[in-house]
């Protein structure tokens, strides 16, 4: 069995990864096991930052390491937080702040926004590197279109899951089972995606 490092230390992340490459025979040990601390995320795109945490991951732990750097954009907002999705509650640039913060922010600037100006979708970068200087990473990236609701709904989830509308499905992320968001999430998107790669690789 073939071992990759996670390079993230977020557990709903992980949990959700893991769930849809449990067929492959691949074991994925998060960076944490290695005592790995996250990386300086500096780049200024989603694609910039899954590199720089796979990159830094595969580097101390020795092995191939996948990361995933993914976010919200909102229209209304110009598309912010993006890759500031995780802090964008915190004062700092670097520092996450909490999910109900970065919640609470989303509404409190979307307060004055009506509901048919709400769109957003959630964005999905997952870079897989053989070893730190692999001149041709495999990237993938998947998108999940929806709308911001006013109030949140559901228990289910994590990040802006609870305010996080799908109208194709008539309910919000965290309104979803983990089998059906792994169906239809940006994450899910992403990883088919790059199952697909690996197994021609």
């Amino acid at each position: 069995m073939k071992e990759i490092v996670l390079a993230s230390a977020n557990q709903g992340k992980l949990r959700e990864i893991q769930q849809v490459l449990t067929h492959l025979d691949l074991k994925l040990r998060p960076q944490s096991e290695f005592n790995i601390s996250d990386a300086d995320e500096t780049g200024l795109t989603f694609v910039e930052n899954a590199l720089i945490k796979a990159r830094h991951a595969s580097a101390i732990s020795g092995l191939p390491a996948l990361a995933d750097d993914s976010g919200l954009e909102v229209d209304a907002l110009q598309g912010r937080p993006g890759i500031y999705s995780s802090r964008y509650a915190s004062d700092s640039t670097s520092a996450s702040s909490n999910d109900s913060d970065n919640v609470q922010k989303l509404l409190l600037d979307l307060a004055n926004v009506p509901t048919a100006a709400r769109s957003a979708r959630f964005q999905c970068v997952l870079v897989y590197l053989r070893h730190p200087e692999d001149p041709t990473p495999l990237i993938a990236q998947g998108c999940w279109e929806g709308t911001i609701l006013k109030n949140t709904c559901g228990e289910n989830g994590f990040g802006y899951d609870p305010v996080f509308y799908i109208p194709t499905l008539d309910c919000t992320s965290a309104q979803l089972d983990a089998q059906t968001k792994n169906q239809h999430s940006h994450r899910a998107q992403a990883l088919k995606q790059l199952v697909s790669m690996l197994g021609a690789v």
